[in-house]
């Protein structure tokens, strides 16, 4: 059955949604499987930029179905938001499902988040977009799903409730109240342009699986930040692997064919937690300038560093990747020296294993291996044998240091700038 799923193999920021776009040439549906409005997925195509935070990255293509799946949360307010951005820009919306089963992000979620972390000891870094919170009252079992929506009575019912409960908590902390009323008839609003959009997408996404149409999973946040395989505690709320979207679409696995893995020729990292390969010099400065390093949804400036392939590795294990999708390959034209980390000096020992302990991670080291730079502009290559000699060598030990293959290469943000290995 053709069913592929694309994953970011490190912090996020890989390039997901640009080769999510690149894909659907070939696919029928998109489907989201985790995150929220935290993600941020940078499409450009010819002159024209697009951010897509809930929106699946096939929606310029038409006749592509966009899931919205069950494993998502929703922020009704900012998804009726991105819909209508885009729908101002001749985007057809008429393909997205939304999960009946998702759950819902409410302005209490984010108030709670902010206080969160706010008041920790560690700072996670969130986006405050309320994803943590959200995902905390799934588990609860006293979140609100998106089949909701299409009953403003029970909606309503329920929101008042959750968030009398919230204001209870904000007003033990201190903090300001919640105008619920206000909050509730915005929501409200959204939820009436919603609601024809909810369906059961378990059985839409089977049935067309079963049909033989091609369906392709769009992962949100990288491997590394994911709940169980990532650095905890400096991780999203949600399984972000490839096994995730089994949970989070509602398929079975033996539907699964390949396994896409996006992953940056160099690495990058937004918010806090350990990253050895950190640089915090004017190499790195330049990978971000020049890389265009900064948060499609938060606008904060990423952490740049090294390629990373102890890291990816794992990340390309624990995913089960078969094929890679190496972007800003053109980002490194201009160095001299390119590094690539190849294992880890952890108090005095080297490993080539990614650790769990977050102690082990702050105290490790890059042991670093050093390859000659290209020094020529490479944004105008379409094919491998374009590519001066040292950038396929960089490629080819990328390749072998994570035990992938690589399938697609990126050297430039617009679509005409990616071409197969």
């Amino acid at each position: 059955m053709p069913v592929d799923i694309l994953v970011g193999t490190q912090w996020g920021d890989e390039g997901k949604g640009k080769l999510i776009d690149v894909l659907t040439r070939d696919v029928d549906a998109v489907v989201r499987f985790q995150g929220g409005n935290n993600a941020g997925h940078t499409v450009e195509i010819g002159d024209r930029h697009y951010v897509l935070h809930l929106v699946p990255s096939g929606i310029f293509r038409p006749g592509v179905k966009c899931v919205i799946g069950n494993g998502v949360v929703v922020d009704p307010v900012a998804l009726d938001a991105e819909i209508r951005e885009l729908e101002a820009k001749e985007i057809d919306t008429g393909a997205i499902e939304l999960s009946n089963r998702a759950q819902l992000i409410f302005a209490y979620h984010k108030a709670a988040d902010a206080l969160n972390e706010q008041g920790a000891k560690v700072k996670i870094g969130t986006t405050g977009r309320g994803i943590g919170p959200a995902y905390s009252d799934k588990m609860r079992r006293t979140g609100i799903r998106a089949i909701d929506l299409t009953s403003p009575e029970r909606l309503s019912a329920q929101f008042r409730t959750e968030a009398a409960k919230y204001n209870r908590l904000f007003a033990e902390a201190g903090a300001p109240q919640l105008d619920i009323e206000a909050e509730l008839a915005k929501m409200l609003e959204a939820a009436t342009r919603l609601a024809p959009l909810v369906t059961d997408t378990v059985y839409s996404v089977n049935a067309a699986i079963k049909a033989g149409k091609n369906v392709l999973f769009e992962g949100a946040q990288g491997a590394l930040l994911d709940i169980d395989h990532g650095t905890y505690p400096f991780v999203t709320s949600s399984n972000t692997t490839s096994g995730g979207a089994c949970t989070g679409g509602g398929v079975p696995p033996q539907c699964i064919r390949d396994v896409w893995g996006v992953i940056k020729a160099y690495t990058t990292r937004v918010g806090a937690g350990p990253f050895p390969t950190e640089l915090f010099d004017a190499t790195g400065e330049k990978l971000r300038q020049v890389g265009r390093e900064f948060g499609a949804t938060t606008g904060r400036p990423r952490r740049c560093g090294w390629f990373d392939a102890v890291a990816s590795r794992y990340a390309c294990m624990v995913n089960g990747v078969n094929k890679l999708a190496v972007t800003k390959l053109d980002v490194l034209d201009d160095l001299e020296q390119i590094a690539i980390c190849v294992g880890y000096r952890i108090n005095g020992k080297v490993t080539d294993q990614f650790p769990a302990a977050l102690a082990d991670l702050e105290a490790a080291q890059p042991v670093l291996e050093y390859h000659p730079g290209w020094k020529c502009d490479i944004s105008g290559a379409r094919s491998w044998s374009d590519l001066p000699e040292n950038a396929r060598k960089y490629l080819a030990r990328m390749a072998e240091l994570v035990d992938s293959e690589i399938a697609i290469i990126s050297v430039g943000p617009r679509r005409d700038q990616t071409f197969a290995r």
